[in-house]
């Protein structure tokens, strides 16, 4: 047969199966609607828990870890000033140099100290940062409530809202630091608060101090040292192969690179945790639609018995049919797949642009948290494909009671049927 007879031999076999699958419209409508209905679900239930999990992720990597952050290698066993490290020109240039996907970089020098005022004192995390790189990276100064931030040079500090109603102090106000610098050297300082910030995590938010970074070297007596340097990147999936070339880089410095999931592995565990309970819900959901799916296929195999018979009996190869019965199977899975991802899109659009408003004790404790009390979405790819392969594994098994039954079909019994 000619390249040409195939393709209109295909043809054939595919507008037998449409037909086919269509001979009961009620019973092909029910079981597309059940897969409708299964990806829908599954999609739904993993979108809202994957929002939640990219806004803490998200806001643990901007304003805690970065994607990829760049520290002594004895900094992790102990986060002490004595493990900073000097951060110069030529440090600055090998970094940049070490991968293209290597964006802004993001110096902070962070310690521990008392802060307070003629009447209370309060544990607070000093940060020095530069303001305009900081806020390119994570938006910080949006987050003022109160005042300005100050300018590199600026002997000011910023402050959280949670810090400030502890110690009772307003922009203007005056605080004292005082802890110890590098080496065990003195750091005490007054500093005059230009603003006040509501950091997104609450425990930051209890306990935050920002200094200009020269500031905050000069204090600590850590001048040109840094204890992190965060590493920006335009994408999260890059972040392994970043962090593996300025290892490889600088290996002789004395520093190592860490990404985000390698710095706060248990966010990951309970992220990953709380998602399997979707993905349980998902396989169980599947469970039932798959049975449903088998028994249309069941139903469709037994009512055409005597039809395979006769189609055997005139000719028609075991093979070929099998591919008939194929094809309708396949016909009902992708046209519920899309019908079903493309509802789950647009109602994940509209709640994008509307999301659901969360009430009650609920939404205290979210806004407590720092966060704004909505249910967030997500629209990461696999969500979606993932459903498509999911289905067409479960066609795959429900396909195999009709290539069973064909290939061992007795043709005289069939006839007879």
């Amino acid at each position: 047969m000619t390249g040409q007879g195939l393709q209109l031999l295909k043809l054939m076999y595919l507008k037998l199966a449409w037909r086919n699958l269509w001979r009961n419209p009620k019973r092909s409508l029910i079981t597309i609607s059940a897969i409708v209905f299964a990806v829908f679900a599954a999609i739904l239930m993993q979108s809202l828990n994957r929002g939640s999990h990219e806004i803490m992720v998200d806001n643990m990597v901007r304003f805690h870890t970065g994607y990829v952050q760049l520290q002594d290698y004895r900094y992790d066993e102990e986060a002490s000033l004595d493990n900073a490290f000097l951060l110069d020109e030529a440090l600055l240039r090998e970094i940049r140099e070490a991968h293209p996907r290597i964006g802004t970089l993001i110096p902070r020098i962070e310690t521990f100290m008392l802060a307070g005022n003629d009447h209370a004192t309060r544990g607070a995390l000093v940060l020095g940062i530069e303001p305009e790189q900081e806020h390119a990276f994570n938006g910080l100064k949006d987050l003022l409530i109160e005042g300005r931030f100050f300018e590199q040079g600026e002997q000011m500090a910023v402050i959280s809202e949670g810090l400030a109603r502890r110690l009772q102090l307003r922009t203007g106000d005056t605080i004292l630091l005082l802890g110890q610098g590098r080496f065990g050297m003195s750091a005490n300082a007054l500093y005059e608060i230009s603003g006040i910030v509501q950091h997104p995590l609450r425990d930051l938010n209890n306990q935050m101090v920002y200094l200009p970074l020269a500031e905050a070297q000069f204090l600590l007596s850590a001048e040109e040292h840094v204890t992190a340097l965060l590493i920006e990147m335009d994408a999260d999936r890059h972040k392994d192969a970043v962090a593996a070339a300025l290892n490889s880089r600088l290996s002789e410095a004395d520093l190592i690179a860490y990404t985000w999931p390698e710095m706060i592995p248990e966010l990951l565990q309970l992220l990953e945790f709380d998602l399997a309970g979707a993905y349980f819900l998902g396989a169980v959901l599947y469970l039932v639609i798959g049975f449903g799916f088998f028994g249309t296929i069941l139903t469709m195999t037994l009512e055409r018995m005597r039809e395979f018979g006769m189609l055997l009996s005139v000719g028609m190869k075991r093979g070929r049919l099998a591919l008939v019965v194929f094809w309708e199977t396949l016909m009902l899975s992708i046209i519920g797949v899309l019908s079903g991802i493309g509802v789950s899109w647009l109602l994940l659009l509209y709640l994008h642009y509307n999301p659901i408003q969360l009430t009650g004790d609920v939404a205290e404790a979210i806004i407590e948290m720092g966060w704004e009390a909505v249910l967030p979405v997500s629209f990461a790819a696999d969500q979606f494909y993932m459903q498509g392969v999911i289905v067409f594994g479960i066609a795959m098994v429900v396909f195999l009671f009709p290539l069973i039954k064909i290939f061992r079909l007795n043709i005289l019994d069939a006839s007879r049927t």
